[in-house]
């Protein structure tokens, strides 16, 4: 089984180059970030035609996530399912192929101490509490997107350029570690423990041609879907482009499993 995350940043944008990466790798699962259209504007058809089902949930404009799979997915769910108001559509799970499937987009943060920062810890604590609530380690869950978070050292080409930056300030690690904690493995790291492979490349001061990049796009699977993970690599050439073409700032992240 192959599975996929990939901030697409903009799907209609991106849509051709997304239609071309399926054909290419032909995922079982594809989860997608920052649709930046509603779910009536998703382009449901087109994916249809390439051969995917998708549940989504969308925004105008902004932020907005996706999960693409060849089997129809069932129990659909939107957002947290806490007792927060939330209009940000962040996450979405649904059920298929054996798995409970989550597509995840965590807030940036903005600055250090300001009121977005504060909502993307608060976020972080809302889907750790979600797991606690109505998950289970032992069950076979995997949770992709783009978590705005630069684990460590080995996920950055320049770590001390971020250090004191929302992706990488001691609060935002430790949030993320609490997910970990909970029960879930970062397979791609399981992959490639040495690190220093990214996913995304800023568009700015030749970013991209200096692999001046960060991971920050993760698959997070439980340890009994972890034990089965077979490869994982960053598909680098769907961040190439022109100026004509534009690709996602971000790069698809791909990972396959033996089952």
């Amino acid at each position: 089984m192959r599975i996929v995350t990939w901030n697409v940043n903009s799907v209609r944008t991106r849509l051709q180059r997304l239609v071309n990466f399926l054909d290419r790798h032909q995922p079982d699962i594809c989860c997608l970030q920052e649709l930046k259209c509603t779910a009536e504007q998703f382009p449901y058809d087109v994916l249809e035609r390439a051969g995917y089902h998708a549940a989504v949930a969308g925004q105008k404009t902004y932020n907005g996530v996706a999960i693409l799979s060849r089997t129809f997915p069932d129990d659909i769910r939107r957002g947290l399912g806490d007792d927060t108001d939330d209009p940000q559509a962040r996450l979405v799970a649904a059920h298929m192929d054996g798995l409970r499937v989550m597509s995840i987009y965590v807030p940036n943060g903005a600055t250090v101490g300001s009121e977005t920062f504060s909502y993307k810890l608060d976020w972080l604590g809302r889907l750790r509490a979600m797991l606690d609530a109505h998950h289970d380690p032992g069950e076979r869950l995997v949770i992709c997107g783009d978590t705005n978070v630069i684990r460590d050292g080995a996920d950055a080409e320049n770590p001390a350029a971020w250090a004191e930056t929302v992706l990488a300030v001691p609060p935002v690690r430790e949030a993320f570690d609490r997910l970990l904690d909970w029960g879930l493995v970062d397979v791609f790291r399981q992959q490639h423990p040495g690190g220093h492979l990214y996913s995304w490349w800023d568009y700015r001061n030749l970013g991209f041609p200096r692999n001046d990049g960060l991971r920050l796009d993760h698959v997070l699977a439980t340890q009994t879907v972890a034990a089965d993970c077979s490869a994982a690599f960053a598909d680098r050439d769907e961040r190439k482009g022109t100026t004509d073409d534009k690709p996602s700032d971000h790069c698809p992240v791909v990972v396959d499993f033996d089952m």
